[in-house]
């Protein structure tokens, strides 16, 4: 009878566990594995990246759905994409993975919003070169977007679509390039 009820203690454990944790990438059905950096998750087969709890890039979500003639679907998760703002800016996000999909041209406005209450710049890690080989759609012309390291501060890879001028951000990865330091503090010597 003992034995019994121990059994029984370690099967709740584990049906705990396995509720509380994703054990599957939400995007294509792939074992996850969680992410040593940060409090996420990445799948190791499409190379999705997703994070459990509260969000805390500062979006503000709005309940209006994308333009649905644009078919704006998320890249990852495939969940509608929602009206929401940043720092005053409109972007649009994905309440399920808590990604980003901006124009090119926000994000420059955008960072510089941010970075006016960001009083130290933090310590950044490198990003997981497999980031480089995932292939995700554009959800405007669904034509593969480029994968590449972002050209700025931050130690992030980005999605883009040059046919679009659109840009996917996975969730943190604007915080990250808010928090880096940006290099403008050189004097000429150090150049």
């Amino acid at each position: 009878r003992q034995a019994d009820s121990v059994a029984l203690e370690v099967l709740r454990g584990v049906r705990t566990a396995a509720v509380s944790s994703p054990v599957n990438c939400p995007a294509c059905g792939g074992p996850i594995t969680p992410r040593p950096d940060t409090a996420g998750y990445k799948c190791d087969y499409c190379h999705a990246v997703f994070y459990p709890g509260e969000e805390d890039d500062g979006v503000q979500v709005s309940a209006e759905p994308a333009d649905p003639s644009f078919n704006q679907a998320c890249p990852l998760c495939s969940q509608t994409l929602v009206h929401a703002s940043i720092a005053k800016m409109p972007v649009l996000y994905c309440t399920e993975c808590h990604g980003l999909l901006m124009r090119m041209g926000t994000l420059p406005d955008l960072i510089d919003a941010l970075r006016t209450s960001i009083p130290t710049p933090a310590v950044q890690t490198p990003p997981d070169q497999g980031d480089l080989k995932r292939a995700l759609r554009c959800p405007q012309c669904q034509i593969r977007m480029d994968t590449h390291f972002y050209a700025g501060p931050g130690n992030v890879i980005v999605d883009s679509c040059g046919d679009c001028f659109l840009l996917w951000l996975d969730r943190g990865e604007l915080m990250r390039i808010v928090h880096a330091p940006d290099g403008s503090d050189k004097s000429d010597s150090d150049w």
